[in-house]
């Protein structure tokens, strides 16, 4: 659907997985928290689930699961997706001390994740 996109390998793919778990695994705890990890799928197979290339963007907290208001939380995130996909991103290459155009795509999203 995007060639521009898909044909220029230094772009980003990106997954985003969530989950939400009670401290110390105990369920009588009044508190949970939703961490929120993003994912580059731009890696071979066997590195893109490795936690180095795993990246917690933030962490949702509150006395219970975020339910419905999840979209609250997640504004920040989506705005800077949303700004990484419509305008290219000037981007630095340290290995080789210079400068590219790189853009991201969100290209799926997955819920209780940390089970697995």
């Amino acid at each position: 659907m995007h060639p521009l996109f898909s044909g220029k390998s230094r772009n980003v793919h990106l997954g985003l997985c969530t989950d939400g778990f009670n401290q110390f695994g105990s369920f009588a705890a009044p508190y949970s928290y939703w961490p929120v990890i993003l994912t580059f799928y731009n890696l071979i197979p066997g590195m893109c689930m490795r936690l180095e290339f795993m990246f917690l963007s933030m962490v949702i907290p509150g006395p219970s699961s975020p339910g419905w208001n999840i979209d609250v939380c997640f504004r920040p995130l989506i705005d800077e997706l949303t700004q990484l996909w419509s305008s290219e991103v000037l981007t630095c290459n340290t290995s080789r001390k210079q400068n590219f155009v790189t853009r991201a795509a969100l290209i799926w999203t997955i819920n209780d994740f940390s089970a697995y």
